[in-house]
């Protein structure tokens, strides 16, 4: 095969330490064979500071479309000016739907209390808080908006099980906090328990997040795959990267249809940056994953073999050096060419665990859209209020509302707060009215309009309106704290 023959590979070197562990890795990749031709972007926070607020230009974009693989070094979101992240926008607008992020111990190459830990974590990476979408309501309240959905649910935990039918998982466990948020942790619960009824041969649990979080701390080797959503995921994988030997150590791949992005989990760096000190591993364990995506294994496991053979001897960067077990600390470059020296070498010890794991795209089912009956029953109008009794507000409320719809209650911060309320209760200026109809029938959508207009000629100040639904008879909205 001719070079030109080989795949493009879009490459950002990034900011902070992005360009020095990038240009370590792209040299190990060049001495073992690697395959692929590359272009190079520019994206991040120069970018940024140029005055393109997406931190991206459309020429780089269109080299992502054309290529379809992308080697990310770690950027940097500048502070203030309300820039939006970078990685969240090329995750979302590629559809970049499959976070897969392994972690595993490196014992006995690097000390570790857990030898047989070796899990994969399976993010959702599109959906969740990581919208973003965010709004100050009052002068107290600002609110984010959390986003779940049948289909992009349904299409992250079939990835999750499918990765472990194809890699020989044993087991998959999904992380929610659907004891709180019901309605949509609770529906990537009930979605996964679902999907799992498809694959009898695969274990199966489902745990809350806080001790789910806990026990992979402290019993990391308990876990195999683990599914989530965006959030609990980005923050647990960089737990069990850290309990694995170090956040410097582990890479990930983003998995979409059309496009597949590589990179190290860790951040920029921006304090270490050009002090050659940074360790280049996490970036060479993305680049790793991508040859493998692209079906070079034969390259992969050349550096894979170096570079396990380049820890046993002991030669360490900063992260994970210790005077006890290591044999030298050495820098970014110095890292790389003790890898390139020993790509004809294996180590001498077998790994304890962290075997090799295929990203290739896995496919899902087309997303079939239910016929439910979606019926209006009430409206949640939400106030700037700057009064401190609620009971003085209910009269306003009561005074104000209309039929066909009566007041049923109203809270402050999710809790109840008027009638029957307690005068412990903590209250800010937002404050939370709902409306049921008189006689529980759907009223007209039209409706909802001249509610507003009646809390707006009592001289209260409306901010925001949640329309009540029911769906095919079952409530479509969680109750407030106390109702």
């Amino acid at each position: 095969m001719s070079t030109l023959d080989y795949p493009e590979v879009v490459i950002a070197k990034g900011d902070g330490i992005g360009p020095e562990i990038t240009d370590a890795t792209l040299r190990i990749l060049d001495a073992a064979g690697a395959r692929y031709k590359p272009t190079f972007i520019d994206i991040g926070e120069k970018v940024y500071l140029a005055g393109n607020t997406s931190g991206i230009p459309q020429d780089a974009w269109d080299s992502l479309i054309r290529a379809g693989i992308f080697l990310k070094a770690p950027i940097t979101t500048p502070q203030g000016g309300g820039y939006k992240s970078l990685n969240v926008t090329i995750r979302k607008t590629m559809g970049l739907y499959a976070n897969v992020r392994p972690c595993f111990t490196l014992k006995p190459y690097i000390p570790s209390p857990f030898p047989d830990m070796d899990m994969v974590i399976v993010r959702e990476n599109e959906e969740d808080l990581y919208a973003g979408i965010e709004h100050r309501q009052t002068t107290d309240a600002f609110q984010c908006l959390k986003l779940i959905t049948i289909p992009g649910t349904q299409r992250i935990v079939r990835y999750a099980f499918e990765y472990a039918r194809q890699n020989k998982r044993k087991k998959v466990t999904c992380m929610v906090k659907d004891n709180i948020m019901k309605l949509t942790d609770g529906l990537f619960a009930d979605i996964f328990r679902e999907i799992g009824t498809e694959y009898p041969e695969i274990d199966q649990e489902v745990m809350i997040i806080d001790i789910g979080s806990a026990r992979l701390a402290r019993y990391p080797d308990r876990f195999d795959v683990v599914v989530t959503l965006n959030l609990y995921g980005d923050i647990i994988s960089d737990i069990a990267a850290e309990v694995s030997g170090s956040v410097g150590l582990c890479g990930s791949s983003n998995i979409g249809t059309d496009l597949a992005m590589f990179e190290a989990i860790h951040g920029s760096a921006p304090d270490i940056a050009g002090k050659g000190i940074a360790n280049p591993s996490g970036m060479l364990n993305g680049a790793l994953m991508m040859l493998e995506h692209l079906g070079q294994n034969d390259v992969a496991e050349r550096i894979r073999w170096a570079w396990l053979k380049t820890l046993e001897d002991g030669l360490h960067t900063a992260d994970i050096f210790k005077a006890e077990s290591s044999a030298k600390k050495v820098g970014t470059a110095e890292f790389a060419d003790a890898v390139i020296e020993r790509l004809a070498l294996a180590p001498q010890t077998s790994l304890a665990s962290g075997s090799v794991v295929s990203t290739k795209p896995i496919e899902t089912r087309p997303y079939v859209r239910k016929r439910v009956k979606k019926e209006l029953l009430g409206v949640d109008v939400f106030l700037e209020w700057p009064g401190e009794k609620p009971a003085e507000l209910g009269a306003l409320v009561e005074a104000a509302v209309k039929p066909p719809f009566k007041l049923k209650m109203i809270t402050n911060r999710g809790v109840k707060v008027y009638p029957d309320g307690f005068e412990q209760t903590f209250c800010s200026d937002h404050w939370r009215c709902r409306l049921l109809t008189v006689d529980g029938q759907s009223p007209e959508r039209n409706t909802i309009p001249a509610v507003i207009q009646q809390f707006l000629d009592s001289g209260l100040e409306v901010v925001k309106t949640e329309n009540l639904y029911s769906f095919d008879g079952e409530r479509g909205y969680s109750l407030g704290q106390g109702e």
